[in-house]
């Protein structure tokens, strides 16, 4: 069964001016053991993309036109709210891009850790290396210790003592970690990563991206991570889906998209990385506005 499907998705969101289209037809399937990558410019659209598959878009502010989006076989614009909470954090992972605003400052992070461990044990208990029937004393023990090993795992220094820190006490790089670890927690299915390496530095980067693949390997989950690095998609993703203005302009396997981009986009997109030879103002790009892509 396939793991992810989005079929033709169309979003609108609102705001005081009106109602704007910002999704137009998006077409992705994600298959387990595959590693998507969601490129494109600010404001292209990849972040809604991928908050809508955990249907996380405030009904008051957006409004889904026409489309699916079909988990294991299931449309999430369909489920209840309910059960879209069983799916969150247990089978679908989100790695959020602000660490700032998406941890709670007045609970240290342990809490909040524990906070996501305990509701992925409750939904199976095999998350936190328990049998099914586990008391509530066991679940509370074993999310604690899940959580060490979790920030362990994404690098902080003396884990089970920074797990009774704030978020204040955290750099900005660090919160981000805390976030993967967050994300991670409860051994989802499908992972989402909204530019998950922004905030670090190369060394730390590259010890993320090989905790994601190697959990790729190990779990054979999937994943759709979005990011501006198109260095970061080369060395990490299967495949990759070009956005612009709402629209995926180009998808595939990475090599292909990459070494044979076909859209003019895309090639304009490779244009601008820079490298150790290019000279100030050698850096090429497209004039003017792009037209609407049928």
């Amino acid at each position: 069964m396939t793991l992810l499907e989005i079929k033709n998705l169309n979003l609108s969101m609102r705001s005081f001016e009106g109602e704007t289209q910002i999704l137009h037809g998006i077409d992705l399937t994600v298959e387990r053991g595959q590693i998507w990558g969601m490129v494109g410019e600010t404001g292209s659209g990849k972040s809604l993309t991928g908050l809508s598959v955990s249907r996380l878009i405030p009904p008051a502010t957006g409004r889904y036109l026409a489309g699916s989006i079909a988990f294991e076989g299931r449309d999430v614009l369909k489920a209840s709210e309910k059960d879209m909470r069983t799916l969150r954090g247990r089978k679908i992972g989100m790695i959020f891009q602000d660490p700032t605003t998406n941890l709670n400052p007045v609970f240290r992070i342990g809490t909040q850790l524990v906070d996501v461990a305990l509701h992925a044990g409750h939904a199976d208990p095999t998350v936190l290396g328990l049998e099914p029937g586990a008391s509530s004393r066991d679940l509370k023990k074993a999310a604690k210790r899940v959580s060490v090993e979790m920030l362990d795992k994404v690098g902080i220094p003396k884990a089970a003592d920074r797990i009774h820190d704030y978020p204040h006490q955290f750099s900005g790089g660090m919160k981000q970690r805390v976030l993967i670890a967050m994300a991670m927690i409860g051994k989802p299915d499908l992972l989402i990563a909204d530019e998950p390496t922004t905030a670090l530095d190369v060394s730390v980067q590259a010890q993320i991206l090989k905790l994601i693949h190697e959990l790729v390997a190990e779990r054979n989950i999937g994943v759709l991570m979005i990011t501006h690095n198109l260095g970061v998609v080369a060395q990490i993703c299967s495949h990759v889906a070009v956005m612009y203005r709402g629209r995926i302009l180009e998808s595939g396997p990475v090599t292909d998209v990459l070494k044979r981009p076909s859209h003019v986009y895309t090639q304009a997109l490779l244009n601008s990385i820079p490298t150790a030879h290019t000279r100030r103002g050698e850096l090429r790009g497209l004039g003017g506005v792009m037209p609407e892509v049928q």
